[in-house]
């Protein structure tokens, strides 16, 4: 009895075709994940974040938290520190004034929403609100940027 192998061969071409589709589909991400998004804006802010006009600056620290509050605390030589906060949802526009070189990241928000706070200032301590932020940066280019603001958006239409 004679039998034909293209029946064997065409469901074997068939289900190895099911598999490389199934494979194409699952095997590449479509999106980030907003720990990425999170992990990616930080390591931007820290790479980018230019504390050199402040000579007196002993120590800073940025973060975007997962509960989306952008967080800046510098410290002074001289103990004096000052501390921003606002959460993302609250953010209306991020410009980038400069170069890529160095520049000024200003983040707007709708009202009085950025936390300002002094502590152990010889002048007195401060806490009071603002609508904008600047923050010097470098070697922010127009694609980071661009990346940065989409980051941010992300983040300021997630849970709204």
């Amino acid at each position: 009895m004679k039998t034909s192998i293209i029946p064997a061969i065409g469901k074997t071409a068939l289900i190895t075709s099911i598999f490389a589709l199934i494979a194409l589909n699952y095997g590449f991400k479509t999106e980030m994940s907003e720990q990425e998004w999170l992990n990616w804006s930080n390591k931007c802010l820290s790479n980018s974040f230019n504390p050199t006009p402040d000579i007196n600056l002993k120590k800073w620290e940025i973060a975007l938290t997962g509960d989306y509050f952008l967080r800046l605390r510098k410290t002074y030589q001289q103990g004096k520190q000052e501390y921003f906060s606002f959460n993302i949802h609250r953010l209306t526009n991020v410009d980038y004034l400069g170069s890529d070189a160095a520049g000024t990241l200003k983040f707007n928000t709708q009202t009085d929403d950025i936390i300002v706070q002094t502590y152990e200032d010889p002048e007195g301590n401060i806490d009071s609100m603002a609508t904008s932020l600047g923050l010097p940066v470098h070697n922010m280019s127009t694609l980071r940027f661009d990346s940065l603001k989409i980051a941010l958006n992300y983040f300021r239409m997630k849970g709204l």
